[in-house]
């Protein structure tokens, strides 16, 4: 008990959950003490005891992330701070629109309580049918197949123990199961006996290559468990198997015990279920908001006491003041923001991209670091045949033959790197040099993992009786006796097994998993029926058989573009650095030298920041490791994408500014990811990265444009309101100019954006928001001034009984100019010329524009007191017009040339 203490307290500075100190600590007992641990025997358990443990433990389910109900869907779409503000305003408006005149007996307004609800709806609508969409094709990924497994169980405590299959979810704690090749690990179980079993981690460490797990603790071992070694990792325990691995090859009989999120699977799924760090898009999304809070709470209650003090009505200037907040607010920004994400997540699920959350498709774009796991996203999990070679290193068809006999013929569970042989050697290319030979099989020595080695015995058309053996390089060298060159047998001496080992050393140090063949022919009088290990002797060395899992077709090229558009790629994975570093340097990644995962843990994270920076490769890393580092490179100013798809990459998955993972991921992978890509080709990350930034630039256009003319729009007011003796403007009008600049927007997620604008990452830049509303607002207000002074001087609108006509000049010059620039700012080059905008925005536009002039002649212009304009008001628009453009082009060239930008 003492000694449990005592390991528990060293292993809780590796691992955090006690789920998994719980499993390997039954690793460390003799099987008696874990049979009575968990109150069970060899026969299984009872039908009565599984149903009594059903209800202590639960259903063997994992916590998954659950798409909310349809209602509370909505809701969220609603959760947006610039939408807040905009529901705050309406409540304001509704107050001194609505109630404070329904109480005063006077007449009551509600047109601009519905222009922002009206705003509001449609942003909450589109942004929730786009995601909840996106959420049901998420969910039709999920595989449908109902997975059992094999236990042993007796109906009556009496009766003989019989094998059933019951589903995964009914498998409990003390149940006793059956693996064989093929089969899924249903829950954390300890061995209690295996014959070459051969297991997949890759979905826990991301290893490709399988391990050997077999019982290292007999029946009846007596060992104290401070006794037996500590392993750092828990997941090298050779006799524990884990939740969602699989058998690769081989056979085991094992005990369940945990279950369900007691299992490493279900601790790890826990743990990030039901959590989201804040993305960049929301970082933005925040600090826009609280830069037009911050404007509204200084200049809404300027424009209040200048109008209140000038013109002695404080419930004219309170409305006035509440327009102002209004127009100063860009109040279509939620549903141009949802309207422009929307159109992205549109086009990218036409390229077989489902995008789960629309504000990941701008972190795509503003994305500067790609982190991404190796195994099964950089390469093809896919293990291959990559060189067959004679003792000198040359690729020799007779080793390829060997090793095709010795695969082909082998009657038990073909493991990984059989298959590869198998494959490779079918090929058209390759069949030249295979040739069955008129082969008879007549025996089989099979692997275990005390020999490492499997051997065949065939009979060729001579009657000889050969023996083919192939396995790990030191194995095969200490029953070698001679080498195959050129024609020759010579003999096996010191100095060609230093450089057998050398040569073998050196496809280890690249990155592949190396295997020796061999054979031997059996003389006539020794020749017999069945053979043993010890004819295992006396072999020939031909070669070397070297395998590998490869890179993905698309990844070096579409590294390759993402390094072109801005995005450094990291590689983040569970793997070995000698593999990693080989697959880097297949794909055009430059691997340096890699920062492991214990070298990581000893760090601290102002030492570990910087290294970041100057490393490409982290190898065997946890996945606590992963989300540290991209927390890290968070904090160190970038937007971090990372792409994964194994339950060890759910945490670094929820943690990343947008999470990508593939269709044929774990479950809590995609769950946890933003956006699953649904085909294989990488290529698609560059066509997301482009695509996000073509949203974002039109999301900052819109408002870097509306704020600004917005703001330009309040200074404008704080001259009249200083100066004239009647509202520059009224309320309803301020808001119907407002409204219909707005909609001109609408068709701006369609526009086009400039090719240097795509080239690299674009993040929110708050500082370039306010600086861009400083110093091109005021362009506005230089000729809304100089209309005044039109309408005051050359029309005499200057009294209260006239100030209608001075309303209609400044309402059509005010909007014609806002709805105008929308071609001077969308682009920092010469509009028209150089860049000219998409169709959708030159009608819109266009359409605005002559609405614009028409209303003042409609018969809606008694109604928010406007009046028909004396064609002698034109030629000066046209002038104003004119000016304001050839203004606001120098402006812009001198901020692009000052500020080093422009959105």
């Amino acid at each position: 008990m003492v000694g449990e203490v005592l390991f528990m307290k060293k292993f809780k500075k590796i691992i955090s959950q006690p789920v998994v100190i719980k499993a390997v600590l039954e690793s460390r007992n003799s099987l008696d003490r874990t049979l009575s641990n968990l109150q069970t025997s060899l026969n299984g358990l009872t039908e009565q005891d599984v149903k009594e443990r059903l209800i202590s433990f639960g259903n063997n389910d994992v916590v998954h992330d659950k798409a909310p109900s349809v209602w509370l869907q909505l809701l969220l779409a609603f959760k947006n701070p610039f939408i807040f503000v905009l529901l705050a305003l309406a409540l304001v408006s509704f107050f001194t629109d609505y109630l404070i005149p329904l109480h005063n007996g006077e007449e009551t307004s509600v047109s601009g309580i519905t222009i922002i609800l009206v705003m509001v709806l449609l942003s909450g609508v589109l942004s929730f049918w786009q995601e909840y969409r996106s959420n049901k094709a998420a969910q039709a990924l999920k595989s449908m197949i109902s997975t059992t497994a094999t236990v042993v169980r007796r109906s009556h405590r009496d009766i003989n123990a019989e094998q059933l299959e019951v589903p995964i979810k009914e498998v409990v704690p003390g149940d006793i199961i059956l693996l064989s090749a093929g089969d899924m690990v249903p829950a954390d179980v300890r061995l209690i006996e295996s014959r070459d079993l051969f297991i997949s981690q890759a979905v826990l460490t991301g290893e490709s290559i399988p391990v050997e797990k077999s019982d290292t603790l007999g029946m009846n071992s007596s060992l104290a468990i401070e006794e037996q070694p500590l392993s750092a990792d828990p997941l090298d325990a050779e006799n524990i198997c884990f939740m969602g691995t699989n058998i690769v090859s081989g056979t085991a009989k094992a005990v369940v015990v945990a279950t369900g999120n007691d299992t490493y699977f279900g601790s790890l799924a826990k743990s990030i279920v039901g959590t989201r760090s804040q993305t960049a898009f929301d970082r933005g999304v925040n600090s826009v908001s609280h830069l037009l809070i911050r404007f509204m709470l200084i200049l809404v209650p300027v424009v209040l006491l200048i109008n209140g003090f000038t013109k002695g009505d404080w419930g004219d200037a309170a409305l006035f003041a509440l327009a102002v907040a209004v127009g100063l607010t860009p109040e279509m920004l939620p549903m141009i923001v949802s309207a422009n994400l929307a159109k992205g997540a549109m086009a990218m699920a036409r390229r077989k991209v489902v995008v789960k959350r629309l504000s990941a498709i701008q972190n795509f774009g503003s994305m500067d670091i790609l982190c991404t796991d190796k195994t099964g996203t950089l390469t093809q999990d896919k293990i291959i045949l990559e060189h067959y070679t004679n003792i000198h290193g040359n690729n020799d068809s007779e080793v390829l033959q060997l090793a095709w006999l010795n695969s082909s013929y082998q009657s038990g569970m073909k493991n990984l790197m059989d298959k590869a042989i198998v494959r490779f050697a079918q090929e058209p290319e390759n069949r030249a040099g295979i040739s069955d030979g008129g082969y008879h099989k007549i025996d089989e020595l099979p692997f275990d993992f005390i020999r490492r080695r499997l051997s065949v015995v065939l009979q060729d058309e001579e009657q000889r009786h050969v023996l083919i053996c192939k396995g790990a390089v030191e194995e095969m060298l200490s029953i070698s006796s001679c080498v195959y060159e050129h024609g020759e047998y010579l003999p096996l001496d010191a100095a060609r097994r230093e450089q057998l080992l050398a040569l073998a050393e050196s496809y280890n140090k690249e990155g592949f998993r190396v295997l020796a063949i061999g054979k031997k022919y059996i003389s006539a009088e020794a020749q017999k029926a069945q053979y043993a290990v010890a004819d295992e002797t006396e072999l020939t060395l031909f070669g070397f058989l070297t395998f590998l899992d490869p890179p993905k077709d698309s990844a070096a090229q579409a590294i390759a573009a993402l390094s072109e558009n801005g995005v450094a790629v990291k590689v983040l994975t569970g793997d070995n650095a000698i593999v990693t570093r080989k697959i880097c340097y297949e794909v055009g990644i430059e691997a340096g030298h890699p920062l492991l995962g214990s070298e990581i843990e000893a760090l601290s994270d102002e030492v570990l920041k910087p290294l970041l920076e100057k490393h490409t490769v982290f190898a065997k890393l946890t996945p606590l490791q992963k989300s540290r580092i991209i927390r890290l490179l968070q904090e160190n100013g970038h937007t971090v994408g990372f792409l994964g798809d194994g339950i060890n990459d759910a945490p670094a998955l929820r943690d990343a500014d947008v999470g990508i993972s593939v269709d044929t991921a774990t479950d809590i992978a995609k769950e946890s990811a933003d956006i699953i890509l649904l085909e294989k080709s990488l290529m698609v990350l560059e066509e997301g990265v482009i695509k996000g930034r073509e949203t974002f630039g039109n999301i900052i256009k819109y408002l870097n444009m509306t704020a600004s003319s917005n703001f330009g729009n309040v200074f404008s007011v704080l001259f009249a309101s200083a100066f004239l003796p009647f509202l520059p403007m009224l309320a309803i009008q301020l808001l119907i100019q407002n409204l219909l600049y707005d909609f001109s927007q609408l068709s701006l997620p369609w526009d086009k954006m400039d090719e240097e604008f795509l080239r690299k990452p674009r993040k929110w830049d708050v500082s370039n928001i306010s600086r861009f509303m400083l110093f091109i607002g005021p362009i506005s207000s230089i000729f809304d001034i100089s209309t005044f002074a039109l309408m005051w001087f050359v029309f005499h609108a200057n009294a209260p009984e006239v100030q209608n006509l001075f309303h209609s000049g400044w309402f059509v010059e005010g909007l014609l100019s806002q709805t105008l620039v929308v071609h001077m700012l969308r682009t920092r080059r010469i509009p028209f010329v150089q860049s000219t905008a998409a169709l959708p925005v030159l009608l819109m536009t266009g359409l605005i524009m002559a609405i614009g002039i028409y209303i003042p002649f409609s018969p809606i212009s008694s109604w928010i007191g406007l009046v028909p304009l004396p064609w002698q008001y034109f030629p000066w628009l046209i002038l104003t017009l004119g000016c304001y453009c050839v203004v606001t082009q120098i402006v812009k060239h001198w901020y692009i040339r000052r500020f080093g930008q422009w959105f």
